[in-house]
């Protein structure tokens, strides 16, 4: 796997003030932008291209990342004049993306995670990473069975980290436009398409100004 996709088209309404002026990947956390974290585990972890869209100020993601090779990447930018959802995004992206499974990742979430985990090849269309759930989503998402499978119906339920691999085969049913992910995904687990694993290590969803102070926190010790 030699591709990756980082999703940067939200507008961060949670992270107010913050994002009036600056696109939520580019607060910074520990003397770091938090994208620039994925962008570093990404090429250790052997990733070659990474794909990043963007609308929300999204000049500014341009000016600040530039082609990649600073960060011994190759970097492509998928604009969207409004944001088009997480599958509408990808969607978009698809052209940059080539026909080998690639990786995708949220924006705006931390971890340490390391993408060498990942599995080269896929058992069904998608494959996703789960976590504990966290205080503010107590409720979860999915299940993960005992073959490996995510299931959307269930206990215990987990959370989905924004880490995923998707075949490109998964979207060739979807038309362009803004599109959700959710949906797609429970109609793929029904056909048991979605295999996961399920991560304990640090996770963290950067979706308020709190929660970025408390990961600046943690990786300053």
């Amino acid at each position: 796997m030699k591709k990756a996709m980082i999703l940067a088209a939200g507008r961060g309404e949670r992270m107010r003030p913050l994002t009036d002026t600056t696109p939520k990947p580019l607060l910074e956390a520990g003397g770091k932008r938090l994208i620039e974290y994925h962008l570093q585990h990404l090429q250790q972890a052997g990733i070659e291209e990474v794909v990043i869209n963007h609308a929300w100020l999204g000049e500014k993601i341009e000016a600040a990342l530039g082609d990649g090779s600073r960060y011994g990447l190759q970097i492509h930018y998928s604009p969207e004049a409004e944001a088009l959802e997480t599958a509408g995004g990808i969607i978009q992206a698809l052209p940059l993306l080539g026909s080998a499974p690639f990786l995708v990742i949220n924006g705006d979430i931390y971890t340490d995670y390391d993408f060498k985990r990942l599995p080269v090849r896929i058992a069904g269309a998608v494959h996703l990473v789960l976590v504990p759930n966290p205080a503010q989503h107590p409720e979860g998402d999915f299940v993960l069975n005992a073959d490996g499978y995510v299931e959307d119906q269930g206990e215990p339920r987990l959370t989905f980290s924004g880490i995923g691999i998707y075949d490109p085969l998964f979207f060739k049913d979807c038309q362009p436009g803004r599109q959700a992910l959710a949906p797609l995904l429970r109609q793929a687990m029904q056909r048991q398409q979605v295999t996961g694993e399920l991560y304990y290590g640090h996770w963290y969803d950067i979706g308020t100004p709190e929660r970025l102070q408390a990961l600046d926190k943690f990786l300053k010790g």
